[in-house]
């Protein structure tokens, strides 16, 4: 048990999640706020918000009164109000903004939300935090039944962005797994595959054809990356070397650790590719930092990770605290984690060790355990349809697109869905990518009945001012190509489940360019 067994020999214990087992959640995340607040009180923004005076509030004892000071000090933020007021000044090279000292790191987000990549401070802070996560979900995996010592012998298979980061001077900008995965400590480097090399080659078509003819080498157990690509590669490298499956290649691969999209729809598709049965991980590492990962074997929700330099708020996802377009209203009502209740869906808040401070992240959850701390990702905030209050989430196009493949017996790689007008009313406009034979009438008809069984809205307003719902099929290449000229393949880059305003215009015109529609 190599890679265990060096995790252990170097000191690296189960302290941090041991601490949230035996610890209330209210209390890990009063003393996470506090450490932030301690760190950032001299920033520009900890001065402009008055960061002393909720540090005050932490020391008079109320069991409650520092959140209340926060939230009175500190506005809520989304990317361009938090880019605007502070965050240009990082590019600027000014240090002290809103995290002690200068910034020489940025994520590039996907984009799914907006226009544009979003550019997202990564102190080493945060890398360093990032990497603690990643070792305490790696020392989960000893407790997972069944699972062989070969698991901790091999490699571990990190397909994520360039490593050769865009180099501005004082600062570089690329995918948040290049930014991390160039920081790897060199005691894993000998796990690590597909090594430097690799994992430095910008152009995803070379990326992919170099692990393909490096696969025969390696003795890779654990896989890591979005589904789409993991599965692309995975293709490839079967159709290569003309083998079954990919156990023939790496019979040892028991683990695979996902993230960024929902699993279900591409599970099918997934499985069709491997010899033997294997274990899911799902992992929450957003471009802010690592929010929650899977710690109980064979189950779908996620351990929120309360001690590790995020601070959590709750806001519940309704019309209070929600225009029709997905943006958060002014002064919204927010919750600390032990005010939630199980089943209710809620976006977002972060205040992190990279100097994000009450952030909207973009996704919305729900509380599967409220004792455990333990979440799903039901979607985004700016993702879903509510276009004449059918309030159809990510959530339910994901059950429904697997339920229905399922039952028609068809792989999905990937799905899109627009909302639009039609005549005087609105419609729904599905674009989902399959490579088999499949008659798209049917598909229609049988969608559209799942939809109205999980959503009681839906149902309501196809029979009023939702009066259409079209499924458009087409080859998963078509997708993968637009990504591809978007500049956005691999990585941690993933097509968006919901389209709207340039993102659509922008898809619709590629498709008739194509004359894959009219």
């Amino acid at each position: 048990m190599a890679l265990l067994g060096n995790l252990i020999k170097r000191g690296i214990k189960l302290r941090e999640s041991l601490n949230q087992d035996f610890s209330s959640p209210f209390d890990l995340q009063k003393a996470e706020l506090r450490e932030l607040i301690i760190a950032a009180r001299n920033t520009q923004f900890g001065r402009a918000y008055i960061f002393d005076e909720i540090l005050d509030a932490f020391k008079r004892g109320g069991h409650q009164e520092f959140y209340e000071v926060f939230k009175k000090n500190v506005p809520v933020f989304n990317y361009d109000k938090m880019h605007d007021a502070w965050w240009h000044k990082l590019v600027e090279g000014e240090k002290d903004v809103s995290w002690p000292g200068k910034i020489k790191y940025f994520a590039l987000s996907s984009g799914t939300s907006g226009a544009a990549s979003k550019r997202i401070p990564v102190t080493m802070d945060m890398v360093n935090a990032i990497r603690k996560t990643g070792v305490r979900q790696i020392l989960s995996l000893s407790r997972y039944k069944g699972l062989p010592s070969t698991v901790f012998e091999g490699g571990t298979l990190m397909v994520g962005g360039s490593t050769d980061l865009n180099d501005h001077g004082d600062y570089a900008e690329g995918d948040l797994s290049g930014i991390t995965t160039g920081k790897i400590p060199f005691w894993f480097q000998r796990f690590y595959k597909p090594g430097k090399d690799i994992s430095k080659k910008k152009d995803w078509d070379e990326k992919l054809e170099q692990m393909t003819l490096k696969a025969k080498d390696w003795n890779i157990t654990i896989i890591a990356g979005v589904p789409a690509w993991i599965q692309i590669l995975m293709e490839k490298i079967i159709a290569h070397y003309k083998v079954d499956n990919i156990h023939d290649i790496w019979p040892n691969f028991e683990i695979y650790v996902h993230g960024g999209v929902a699993f279900e729809p591409y599970k099918k598709g997934f499985e069709k590719l491997l010899g033997k049965p294997i274990n899911y991980i799902n992992t929450y590492l957003a471009s802010e930092g690592f929010i929650a990962f899977q710690v109980e074997q064979g189950v779908h929700d996620m351990r929120l990770l309360l001690n590790n330099g995020i601070f959590h708020e709750f806001v519940p996802f309704n019309e209070k605290n929600f225009d029709e377009d997905g943006n958060m209203r002014d002064n919204p009502e927010t919750l600390m984690v032990h005010e939630v209740e199980e089943g209710k869906e809620y976006a977002l808040l972060i205040s992190t060790l990279s100097g994000t401070w009450r952030y909207l992240i973009g996704d919305t959850v729900k509380f599967t355990s409220k004792a455990n701390s333990s979440i799903v990702i039901t979607g985004r905030t700016k993702h879903f349809l509510s276009l004449c209050g059918e309030h159809l989430s990510v959530d339910n196009m994901n059950k429904a697109i697997e339920d229905v493949s399922n039952d028609m017996g068809f792989d999905v790689k990937e799905f899109t869905v627009a909302g639009v007008r039609h005549e005087s009313l609105f419609a729904h406009h599905w674009y989902v990518g399959i490579d088999a034979s499949v008659d798209e009438n049917q598909l229609q008809e049988k969608l559209d009945e799942r939809l109205k069984v999980l959503n009681d809205d839906y149902a309501t307003e196809r029979t009023a001012a939702l009066k259409d719902m079209t499924v458009k099929v087409l080859p998963t290449k078509v997708f993968i190509e637009y990504m591809e000229e978007q500049g956005k393949v691999g990585g941690q880059n993933k097509f968006p489940r919901v389209l709207k305003g340039d993102k659509l215009d922008s898809w619709l015109n590629y498709l008739r360019e194509r004359k894959l529609i009219e």
